[in-house]
């Protein structure tokens, strides 16, 4: 047969959607990487995954979970759609301690990682002419997905002056009778903010005047280390739902154990009145499921790491975080204008005009790439045009190095 007479031809919107993964993005950084002709070791600040490195190992007690799990034989079998209730359960007791009302079994539905939930929120939402309100910076996984659906994404700004707050001016400037929700990440990635009780409940009121949903993504919830506690959004259910989106894979550093949830926050029962409880059901039931091993491990894991663990896992990220934040002051050509709080990453500011020959972010990542084996992310792809966001998530001793390395760089680059 020849070519035309196929039935099937190249999905380029495909091609188009995963232009926005980070795995894409950092693949094409990555070509550049040569240790050998460079005689370094490549250091990777792109992405928030250090369980490369000893001191960011998980909790015995969760490999322990895992082990008794499989070895169980419990846990060999399909799950339901939803998620099995046990480790339903336990998610949903792990939620309702940091809120004023219980989240119940069923108001728990459980995914294969974060962006899975991503996926299964915007298809669920989705519908024709209808918009949705994005962050800028964004999550990039969030623009790939939303090139699947048929909502409009308008995006509002973060403002970086401000810790990188909401400008809530801008959403009710966007918003219209066919928003149907707000994303919300806090923790903050890309930058490293930490809402406060005041901000989150501003944000809520007006969600409610507006008659949209929240999409809190709190995937690095706990991961907080600044002046700041974290304030789950459903603290504010009462004012506006909330779909809450979680996972394990950051404050327990297991991200390939590919395990998340969402969970709805809604005391008065909008949700289910519009039927965005039973599609999220519905769309479970056909979609993929986390493993079930991993399931059947969640309540020993939720009951049993010590809360030393997450302790010292703030402390290192702490002290990464200030370590970070004091020596980039030194690096020439580039600016961070707020030390973060909470995540793993920082947003960084290159000043373009002072580099003789770097056009923009994904320039300086490329080349810094093949130059000093490092790689940033750059901010074009998170929305922010001569950005690069950096995860300090790492060893001291590796991000000095990192650092000196960007120093060594911008001062080869800079016009003077």
């Amino acid at each position: 047969m020849g070519k035309q007479e196929w039935g099937f031809e190249e999905n380029h919107e495909v091609h188009a959607a995963a232009a926005f993964t980070i795995r894409n993005i950092l693949e094409s950084i990555m070509g550049n990487i040569d240790e050998k002709r460079s005689g370094k070791p490549m250091i990777h600040l792109g992405h928030g995954d250090p369980s490369v490195y000893p001191c960011f190992r998980t909790s015995i007690s969760a490999e322990d979970a895992l082990v008794e799990s499989v070895r169980s034989a419990k846990f060999n079998c399909y799950p339901d759609g939803v998620g099995i209730d046990p480790a339903r359960s336990a998610i949903a007791e792990h939620l309702s301690k940091d809120l004023p009302y219980k989240i119940e079994t069923d108001d728990v539905f459980l995914t294969a990682g974060g962006n899975h939930a991503i996926e299964i929120l915007l298809t669920v939402l989705a519908r024709p002419h209808a918009n949705i309100l994005f962050p800028r910076p964004n999550y990039p996984i969030y623009e790939a997905q939303a090139r699947f659906s048929p909502l409009e994404v308008r995006h509002f700004d973060l403002l970086p002056e401000k810790g990188w707050e909401v400008d809530l001016d801008g959403v009710k400037t966007l918003a219209d009778r066919k928003t149907v929700a707000i994303v919300v990440i806090n923790p903050g990635n890309p930058c490293g903010n930490v809402y406060t009780f005041d901000h989150l409940k501003k944000i809520a009121e007006t969600a409610r005047e507006l008659g949209i949903l929240v999409i809190s993504d709190e995937v690095y919830a706990h991961l907080v280390f600044g002046d700041k506690p974290f304030i789950p959004m459903g603290v504010f259910g009462d004012i506006a739902p909330v779909l809450t989106l979680g996972s394990l894979s950051k404050r327990w550093i297991v991200p390939g154990w590919r395990f998340g949830w969402i969970a709805i926050t809604d005391p008065t029962s909008i949700l289910q009145e519009t039927g965005v409880a039973g599609s999220l059901k519905s769309c479970l039931t056909i979609s993929a499921d986390p493993a079930t091993v991993i399931q059947g491990a969640i309540p020993s894991v939720i009951k049993n790491t010590p809360k030393s663990f997450f302790l010292n896992i703030n402390k290192l990220l702490k002290e990464a975080a200030d370590l970070f934040f004091e020596k980039i002051k030194e690096v020439p050509l580039v600016t961070c204008p707020h030390k973060s709080e909470g995540s793993m990453f920082s947003m960084v500011m290159l000043n373009i005009p002072a580099f003789k020959d770097v056009a923009d972010d994904t320039d300086f990542c490329m080349k810094l790439a093949k130059e000093e084996c490092m790689i940033l992310f750059p901010g074009s792809a998170v929305g922010l045009k001569n950005w690069v966001r950096v995860s300090f998530a790492t060893e001291p001793k590796v991000l000095e190095e990192a650092i000196e390395r960007m120093k060594t760089f911008c001062l080869k680059h800079a016009k003077y």
